[in-house]
Order: C-alpha cells, then structure tokens, then sequence
C-alpha cells in the first residue's frame, strides 16, 4: 500500500453524514445508547461504584460521549492531535473503570475507540490506536491471547468495514457532483453557443442594415444640402439629419446586444462615462466597485440610456447628473435633470413615455424597483437592483 494511503484522511464527504438514510442514522443512535446503558449497568453490576462513586458512571459516559462529539468535529477537519487527544482521553477513562474493578465498561470504551479509529482517521494512526487498545483486549479477555486475538480481529473487520462503506457513499456523492458540474457545463456551453449564433444573425441582418442606411442618409444629407434654399430643404434636410442619428444610436445599441451576447461587455461605469461625454452629462460613481451581474448590468445601461434620452426630448438643454451608487446587496442609479423652460416642463410633467414603463417591469423582473417623475424644478429617474 502507497505511503500517501497511511497518511491519507477519508474524504469529507466519508466523514459528514452526508448521504445517510434517516433510518440509518435513527438506528445508529439506538445502537449506541442501548451499548452506552449496558456499559453504565456492567458499570454498578460490578459492585465498584458505591457511596459517592454511585455519581461516577453517568458523569463519566456524559464525558465520553462529549468527547465523541467532539471527535467527529476534529475528524471532519483533519485535525490529527486533537482527535487522538480526544481518544487518549475516552481510553484513560476506560483504564479508571478498569482499575475500579468494572471490566466490562473498560471494554466496551477500548473497542469503541478502536472501531471509531479506523472509520474515521489516516490508516497508520488508527492502527497504531488498535495497537495500544490490543494491551486493554488481553487484560479484559479471560480465555488470554486467542480471546484478545479475536476481539482485534472482530475490531479490525467492523471499523475497516465502515470506513469502506463510508467511502464508497463518498465517492459516490463526488461522482454525482461531477456529473452535475458537468450537465452545467454543457448548458453553458450550449447557452453560450445559442448566444453566438443569435449575434451572428443580428450582425449579419441588423447591423449591415443599419450601417447601410447610414450609408445613404449621410449621402441624401449631402444631396440636400447642394440644392436650392428654402423651407422644403430645410424641413427635409431635418428629418434626414434626425432619421441618420436614430439609426446611428439604433447602430451602437445592436453593437451593444452583440456585446452582451458575446459577454463581451465593457464594465458599466466605462459606458456610463461614454455615455456621459456624448450627452454632455456629468456622472459620479459611489461605494465600493464590484462586478455586477449581467441581468443588473444591463438594466443599469438602459435606464439610463432611456433617462438620457428621454431629457433631450422633454427637457432640451437642462443639465444633467448620473449617479451610480454601490450599496450593500444592490445597486442604484440616478438620473437627475434641471429642468428647462415651462413649455419643455408641461412635456416632461407628462410621463416618460413607455420606455421607461418598460426599464420599470425590468427592473421589478429583478426584484428592484424604478421611481421616475418630479424632483423639485427637474425630474428624476432612480433605479434600485439587487446586485
């Protein structure tokens, strides 16, 4: 046998009682409490505890069974002195029942240490705990060596089994974890494959139209803009200049889904700030940065988008602040204006359209929140997303 394999703890999982029947585990207690009263009844049967010794017994198996207690939590953390320590000391109270004159406890205790050694600790110390407790089996065992000699072997045999048994539930629990890892790798990997080829499409379809209408607003702009004056060119020439920068900004939104599909994302605050620069807002970020994810990402950019969109609409010229607030378990947006003339503000004072009812039902798909109306001469847009 490798050296590793004496050294070697059993697996976590052997170790836990993860995977056991209910069953099991009700019948495992019922074993050892009726072992615990017959110990503690060989105990008085032995004439050994009287007067105040009477109190001895039952102080001592609450001890014991604190240390075994104990002896399953040092175990499950590979903790080896401690374990032993625990052992040591179940063992000396086995000698103290010993040395009383009440043999049959001593026993019960040096055979339970023993089984328990080899179920739950590296193979080279529970043999070498089996070893000490051989010296308590001779003592114990009237028929001598070949007495002693059996009860070990019977030892052996029932701590080994139950370290094996305990080992296979183990692996199997590790296979059925690997197994799982591996379905969710595969439906990632298929997500993220679906994901591809739907951007593929988008690109292939949307984005080279977009681009090709650019291509020929930028040209009948130009056209325009060589003809004649007057009012007709010039109501032409406004809503040629208005349909290019809609397909513009619908161009860099497609980008922005191909993005988002690739996963391919640039961090929220960078968008923020480019989104700022282009709409001459300013913008602050609060709290501590941290990665958001993908679902919150996105609604944090379209409310904002939508908000920024929505003050050169109602609100043409007013100053705008974006604020990004990380706070403990969520993230908060504001978008806050301030205000413009009375005619824009009877338009603001409106409503935002259904674009912002649309980044409400998003947000409320995450479990957040979005308030959005009046703030004193401007209007304010506030997101709130568990992130």
């Amino acid at each position: 046998m490798p050296s590793s394999k004496w050294t070697e703890w059993p697996t976590r999982e052997a170790l836990s009682r993860l995977g056991v029947p209910r069953v099991r585990i009700a019948l495992d207690i019922v074993l050892l409490a009726a072992l615990a009263a017959f110990a503690v009844y060989s105990a008085y049967r032995s004439d050994a505890f009287h007067g105040w010794r009477a109190v001895l017994p039952p102080m001592a198996l609450l001890c014991c069974t604190a240390a075994f207690l104990t002896y399953h939590h040092t175990t499950l953390g590979n903790r080896l002195l401690p374990s032993l320590g625990l052992l040591a000391g179940v063992a000396a109270c086995g000698a103290g029942s010993y040395a009383a004159g009440a043999a049959i406890p001593a026993a019960v205790l040096w055979v339970s240490i023993s089984v328990m050694a080899l179920e739950r600790l590296p193979l080279g110390a529970a043999l070498g705990a089996v070893t000490v407790m051989v010296t308590g089996f001779l003592l114990t065992d009237d028929s001598g060596a070949l007495g002693a000699g059996f009860t070990t072997a019977a030892v052996l045999l029932a701590g080994y089994s139950l370290r094996l048994d305990a080992q296979a539930r183990g692996a199997g629990f590790r296979l059925l974890a690997q197994e799982r890892a591996a379905r969710e790798a595969e439906a990632t990997s298929a997500a993220l494959g679906e994901r591809a080829r739907i951007a593929r499409e988008i690109h292939d379809v949307l984005a080279h139209s977009l681009s090709a209408q650019l291509v020929h607003l930028e040209a009948a702009r130009l056209q325009i803009e060589r003809g004649p004056e007057g009012p007709f060119r010039e109501q032409i020439l406004e809503r040629v200049v208005a349909a290019r920068g809609m397909a513009r900004e619908g161009l860099a939104e497609t980008r922005q889904a191909l993005s988002a599909l690739r996963g391919e994302m640039v961090p929220v605050e960078d968008y923020l700030r480019e989104l700022a620069v282009m709409d001459g807002a300013q913008n602050e970020v609060a709290g501590e940065r941290r990665q958001l994810p993908a679902e919150a990402s996105q609604a944090v950019r379209r409310v904002a988008q939508e908000a920024l969109t929505n003050v050169r609409k109602h609100a043409p010229g007013a100053k705008v602040r974006m604020l990004l607030v990380y706070e403990e378990g969520e993230v908060v947006l504001e978008v806050r204006d301030s205000g413009t003339t009375a005619k824009a503000g009877e338009l603001r004072t409106a409503g935002c359209g259904y674009g912002l009812l649309g980044m409400r039902e998003r947000a409320e798909l995450l479990g957040g929140s979005l308030e959005a109306g009046p703030e004193g001469e401007g209007f304010v847009v506030r997101l709130r997303v568990p992130a």
